[in-house]
């Protein structure tokens, strides 16, 4: 999921999510510039016991196909803020990814949308593999 402001889950949303999570589902939400405040407000209800952490450069979903070791790449600019992931985790397992601050949303649609350089656009669907290729491999 992706977007620039305000995300609402209801109560029966928060319910189906986190059942659908808990099951050994993922989801995967990308701050599109505007989302932060409301994605974290939003998964607090669906694990409220869990903190939303920030994974380290060493995680391997930064290692799978394509290795990041400096952790997610900066595809689009806004505030100057260096690209963070975080994670909520449940039983051990990474359930939620949130990517901040990095925008790869930007370099998977189509190139006249943003017009980032190819390089950009390919770090973006590298890593995009990456996360596709943890999920898989990491149930």
């Amino acid at each position: 999921m992706t977007g620039h402001g305000n995300v609402f889950f209801t109560d029966a949303e928060v319910k189906n999510l986190r059942k659908y999570l808990e099951s050994g589902g993922f989801l995967h939400a990308d701050d599109n510039y505007g989302l932060d405040k409301y994605i974290r407000r939003e998964m607090k209800k669906v694990f409220p016991e869990s903190k939303l952490v920030e994974l380290p450069f060493t995680h391997p979903i930064y290692h799978q196909k394509y290795d990041f070791p400096n952790g997610l790449p900066k595809i689009h600019e806004h505030d100057g803020k260096p690209p963070q992931g975080f994670g909520i985790f449940y039983k051990g397992r990474l359930v939620f990814f949130y990517t901040y601050e990095c925008d790869l949303g930007d370099g998977w649609e189509n190139p006249a949308v943003h017009h980032d350089p190819w390089s950009l656009r390919e770090k973006a669907l590298q890593m995009g593999a990456n996360i596709i290729s943890y999920v898989f491999d990491h149930p």
